[in-house]
């Protein structure tokens, strides 16, 4: 059986993890969950399990039968979408979590890994650079069931020993899937809209700064932190992880470096609010000190590697 199970393997996340993944361990050594089947071909080379996240029968039977070393728990409602159902957005995002900290506990998991996001944060959490310790006082329903996902980490780890394991991603910028409903997505659809030589309508304000990475350094990150030996982590609620922080002006200048013709508009909608009350940048110290974090991927190398990477999809599809 495999070592290594990735549940919620179709998103924008988990297929740019898996095929990390499968570069580090082997396609057999892992296994891939989601309730859609994800349409990358590479994802689809490991042994692929259909499965409900929230369906805790159907999870007990895969996470007891498989006996997983590591499980990379992904499978969540992202803020901009949970707005619009709440209720199914929290038993998602919180069910899910309990149904695979109970396997672990259970001794069926050695190592868990489970994403936060910067969606913790809130108005009254300080702007910049927000520290570790900084107060949570989320908004959406989405930052609330991460907020309280921290702390049930916390208590598994201390309660009953689970390694689990955690990181508070900001806004994440890959060219291999479609963004799944964050109030970040705008920083992959300003892309795509350069490359298909057409204006972009942005949906937040010109000057809206807010913490951003490169997919490359947010999987990098979550396979070094799953990498480190259980007695460096010494932060088991979530740790703060920072690279990058631009407006939406900025992503389009630095397009026009490329595109001087691209052009960019702005009707801001219900989205500004929520990335008005997160934070514009982040302090990742402990990240840094427990195992060594350090970004390698900025804004401009971002942009060209990101219109090259779509330009050569588009190309691919074409022929």
């Amino acid at each position: 059986m495999a070592k290594i199970l990735v549940i919620g393997a179709a998103g924008q996340l988990g297929i740019e993890l898996v095929l990390a993944l499968q570069t580090q361990y082997g396609v057999e050594e892992v296994d891939v969950s989601d309730i859609r089947v994800p349409n990358d071909e590479g994802v689809m080379r490991s042994r692929f399990l259909h499965l409900d996240a929230t369906d805790e029968d159907s999870m007990s039977t895969v996470l007891e039968e498989g006996r997983y070393h590591a499980v990379y728990h992904l499978a969540a409602m992202l803020s901009a979408t949970g707005e619009k159902n709440p209720i199914a957005a929290w038993d998602l995002n919180m069910q899910s979590l309990l149904h695979v900290l109970e396997a672990a506990k259970e001794g069926w998991i050695d190592r868990v890994f489970w994403p936060s996001s910067i969606a913790v944060f809130g108005p009254q959490t300080i702007k910049k650079s927000v520290p570790q310790d900084a107060l949570l006082d989320p908004t959406t329903v989405y930052g609330i069931s991460k907020q309280a996902g921290e702390y049930w980490c916390r208590y598994y780890h201390e309660k009953y020993g689970v390694d689990v394991r955690s990181i508070r991603y900001p806004g994440l910028i890959g060219h291999r899937s479609a963004p799944g409903g964050g109030t970040t997505d705008y920083a992959v659809e300003i892309y795509q809209a350069a490359n298909a030589g057409e204006a972009y309508t942005c949906f937040l304000r010109a000057d809206q700064a807010l913490p951003m990475m490169y997919m490359d350094d947010a999987v990098r990150a979550t396979l070094e932190l799953m990498r480190v030996p259980a007695n460096q982590i010494r932060v088991r609620t979530s740790y703060n992880l920072g690279a990058m922080s631009f407006t939406p002006s900025e992503v389009a200048k630095s397009i026009q470096q490329h595109l001087p013709n691209f052009q960019v508009h702005y009707q801001p909608d219900h989205r500004q609010g929520i990335a008005e009350s997160w934070p514009e940048s982040i302090e990742d110290t402990a990240a840094q000190a427990d195992w060594g974090w350090k970004p390698k991927v900025l804004l401009p190398e971002m942009t060209t590697t990101m219109l090259l990477a779509i330009e050569k999809k588009t190309q691919t599809a074409v022929h």
